[in-house]
């Protein structure tokens, strides 16, 4: 009988509908649960992204994908200042912490200052770096 399915690559539209029916399924298991994308941007003058910060709330955490600063930008505080409003939506939305992932090339040290606490860490992902997994307790 499985040789009837087949696999195939997902569209952003299909993707979607997985990750809708597995929100479904989780509100079986754990009520009251929410997922809400939470997006930033900044932008120059003339309108271009210079920065941002892709997000989402789920349950009591919002987890951060992506915190992103155009190179010629970079040590201005804008990164900063995306995280804070980050945080500040995500204590509005009742969130109790904050998750996220980095590389040892990217930003460990960058949310070390900010108060995220390092939980685990994946030697060699990618090959010569390391992948850090970091947390930050929120206060209601």
């Amino acid at each position: 009988m499985s040789n009837l399915f087949s696999i195939h690559k997902g569209t952003n539209e299909e993707a979607n509908y997985v990750r809708n029916q597995l929100i479904e399924y989780n509100a079986l298991y754990a009520p009251n649960g929410i997922y809400e994308e939470v997006n930033l941007c900044l932008k120059s003058d003339n309108r271009d992204i210079i920065a941002g910060l892709n997000s989402a709330v789920c349950w009591n955490w919002m987890e951060i994908d992506i915190l992103w600063v155009e190179e010629k930008h970079r040590k201005q505080g804008l990164g900063k200042r995306l995280l804070n409003e980050a945080e500040k939506i995500a204590r509005s939305k009742e969130c109790t912490f904050i998750k996220l992932n980095t590389f040892s090339f990217q930003a460990p040290e960058f949310y070390k200052k900010y108060g995220y606490k390092e939980i685990a860490m994946i030697e060699n992902a990618p090959l010569g770096s390391n992948h850090y997994y970091f947390k930050k307790d929120l206060v209601v």
